[in-house]
């Protein structure tokens, strides 16, 4: 069962001095070790990947109740295709299993899901479970999803680019009026503010291709914790670290 914001819930993070007034709209995380809670435990990676899905399955779901606007999990990488094969496609079962289990808790709480990626070059099964989710879901206005399948930076931003030279050659666009606002809107992304604040688990301090153009000014929040393990307490205290930042964006500090 989703909750959804009341003053109880308030109550129970009052530990972590969280400000509602001045959540984060848009957290985007690096969902990693999966693979290590496994083998940390004599289990296969799949079953690691299997117990990812109860942590991402909470974190939907506080984030819901506390009010975030948009929440983007980093779930198959472009480079995530030279994983043995057997990984790959115990990833993409769990991908349809959980979107056909949960998407009508989903859509009945408001929450609307979203792509970023190239979603073509998926196996037919889970590409029609992610289309089905997003048709099901796309008038929903609560808190967006996003899904990033099949996606790199880097990539993003040859789709960008080369859309862009299309539209320029058309006539569409002409390349003396190219802006960051230009740039922003040819992005899988476009249309939603950028991420507040990035958090990434398993100890690892890289970006590893996630969302490059969109976090310029991100604010970053790493822990040892692995996916796995990760619960809505350690949620808490990203947001509680990201409330604590002076956010100047180049300029001077305004405390």
């Amino acid at each position: 069962m989703f909750l959804f914001k009341n003053k109880k819930n308030k109550v129970q993070t009052n530990e972590y001095n969280i400000d509602y007034e001045t959540l984060p709209n848009h957290i985007a995380i690096i969902m990693d070790g999966n693979g290590r809670w496994a083998k940390q435990r004599g289990l296969p990676r799949t079953a690691g990947h299997r117990a990812g899905v109860e942590a991402l399955r909470e974190t939907i779901k506080t984030s819901s109740d506390i009010g975030i606007k948009i929440l983007t999990f980093y779930a198959f990488s472009t480079e995530n295709w030279k994983r043995p094969k057997n990984e790959v496609e115990a990833l993409m079962s769990l991908l349809v299993e959980y979107l056909y289990k949960e998407i009508q808790e989903l859509n009945k709480n408001n929450v609307k899901i979203n792509t970023i990626g190239d979603i073509n070059a998926l196996p037919p099964k889970p590409q029609k479970a992610v289309l089905d989710a997003i048709q099901l879901t796309k008038n929903n206005s609560g808190l967006i999803v996003n899904i990033a399948l099949n996606y790199g930076g880097r990539d993003e931003l040859i789709y960008a680019i080369k859309n862009i030279v299309n539209d320029c050659q058309k006539g569409i666009l002409k390349s003396q009026d190219i802006d960051e606002n230009t740039i922003e809107s040819y992005l899988y992304t476009s249309q939603q503010a950028d991420p507040d604040l990035l958090i990434r688990t398993s100890g690892e301090l890289r970006l590893s291709n996630f969302l490059l153009w969109q976090i310029a000014y991100t604010e970053f929040w790493f822990t040892d914790i692995l996916w796995p393990d990760f619960k809505k307490e350690h949620l808490f205290q990203a947001i509680a670290s990201y409330q604590n930042r002076d956010r100047r964006y180049g300029g001077i500090s305004k405390k």
